[in-house]
């Protein structure tokens, strides 16, 4: 998902909705601030230059590849089912299952 994709999909209520809550009271989810995290890396480097990410970013980018690997692994249901909470999570993280 290009960083305008992904940035209104966080704006959606159906993706607050999705995922595992922070629990630090705020009622965001892991994989709604992870998608903010990953908004910003890519505005910062929109030319996705690899001497342009600072560890953090790279940190993050790990964390987003293995939770996209593991969980499209598990769930077929995420392609088949675009209402289902394994496609909306996934959005969330960056990956549109439509889309691949």
């Amino acid at each position: 998902m290009t960083a305008k994709e992904l940035e209104e999909w966080l704006k959606q209520e159906q993706s607050e909705t999705s995922g595992w809550d922070k629990g630090d009271g705020s009622g965001e989810t892991i994989g709604h601030e992870s998608g903010r995290q990953i908004i910003e890396i890519l505005q910062k480097n929109p030319d996705m230059r690899p001497d342009c990410y600072d560890e953090e970013d790279i940190d993050h980018m790990r964390k987003v590849v293995a939770y996209n690997k593991r969980h499209l692994a598990q769930e077929g249901k995420a392609k088949q089912d675009t209402d289902s909470k394994s496609y909306k999570s996934l959005k969330n993280w960056g990956h549109d299952a439509q889309k691949t």
